[in-house]
């Protein structure tokens, strides 16, 4: 595996930039800021690279993005209802930064800071850690995080998320890369063909909140059982498209969760290219989003904005607001106790 190194100015300090290159030539490259994805190429049915992933011009633009592109949020992503959790029997306030909630980990979570990195070229891994302190967003205990990326030359992207604690805090951490297997520059992801391993979905509030039900997809314009077109539905007068102007929603992976067992929740193509993206995970949900307001980000790898559905992100993760939903997966990591979760990108072609 051949992997590159450069670095680029922010405000915030030298972005550090890996591009890792397999066999084929189909590469991956990765940003210290955030932990992120900025570039994806990969081969379409008849050889041909193209970057897959929505990402910005300058480096430096992913600082405080509103799509969060590429990132990893954190300490806790998603949202958690009017930032406000309990946790033995101590209350706990966070940054309110999505209406009425905590969103992502607040305005400085981790997609927001320039994480420490290596690179090692014999394992093709790249790994980003840091130390977020006590208190930091409003979260307890000091908390050491590391995110490594791993390329294959199979075209495989296997992200694997590992914390320790020193005290008893929540933590959710996902990857927040939005794709479009046309080309970044594509256009709308409204024609891709999405199918989700999920027979139940969350509901929830008009602030996108879950209400604690775990509600099937049978019948409703949330079912991707079976390979459907993203926009086939999206324009349906039901409650959860209302919401958020579009897909934003949390889908149950079907089947038992065994810690530590990878299994396929989503898989995402488009006819054209011949491009599939299958995702799999140790966790026990995704949220898929589809970009419903990405209009305004900043200029792109193309050197214009983003419009609105251009890029679909399906962020596998424990269950929003779960601090606050006995019956959702314990989102709990204790001293002594290591959080270890995996999540796998592989792309293939039809």
């Amino acid at each position: 595996m051949k992997i590159s190194r450069q670095t680029a100015p922010s405000p915030m300090g030298e972005i550090t930039l890996y591009t890792l290159t397999n066999a084929t030539g189909a590469s991956v490259t990765l940003s210290s800021l955030g932990a992120g994805i900025v570039k994806t190429e990969v081969p379409d049915r008849n050889g041909k690279l193209d970057d897959v992933v929505i990402g910005y011009a300058d480096p430096a633009d992913y600082i405080a993005d509103g799509p969060c592109a590429g990132k990893i949020p954190g300490r806790f992503a998603n949202r958690i209802a009017k930032g406000h959790f309990t946790l033995d029997g101590k209350d706990y306030t966070l940054a309110i930064n999505n209406g009425s909630n905590a969103l992502h980990g607040g305005p400085t979570g981790f997609m927001n800071r320039i994480w420490d990195s290596e690179a090692n070229a014999q394992e093709g891994t790249v790994t980003f850690y840091r130390t977020s302190p006590d208190g930091e967003e409003g979260y307890p205990g000091n908390l050491t995080v590391k995110a490594t990326y791993a390329w294959t030359d199979d075209n495989v992207l296997t992200l694997r998320l590992q914390a320790e604690t020193d005290a008893p805090t929540v933590i959710n951490l996902t990857n927040h890369a939005y794709w479009n297997l046309e080309g970044h520059n594509a256009g709308s992801i409204l024609d891709h063909e999405l199918q989700l391993e999920c027979s139940r979905y969350l509901p929830t509030d008009d602030t996108l909140i879950p209400t604690g039900e775990f509600a099937p997809v049978a019948g409703t314009p949330m079912d991707f059982t079976t390979p459907k077109k993203i926009g086939r539905d999206i324009k349906t007068d039901f409650p959860a498209l209302n919401y958020g102007k579009g897909y934003d929603n949390c889908w149950v992976a079907d089947g038992p969760i065994r810690k530590g067992e990878l299994k396929t929740v989503a898989i995402l193509s488009s006819q054209p290219s011949g491009r599939i993206l299958e995702v799999s995970t140790t966790q026990p949900a995704a949220q898929v989003y589809t970009g419903n307001w990405l209009a305004g980000s900043p200029a792109n790898k193309a050197g214009r904005p983003y419009d609105d559905y251009d890029g679909v992100a399906i962020e596998c993760q424990n269950m929003p607001d779960a601090p606050n939903h006995a019956d959702f997966p314990s989102a709990v990591l204790r001293p002594g106790e290591k959080y270890d979760e995996t999540i796998k990108f592989s792309f293939k072609t039809k």
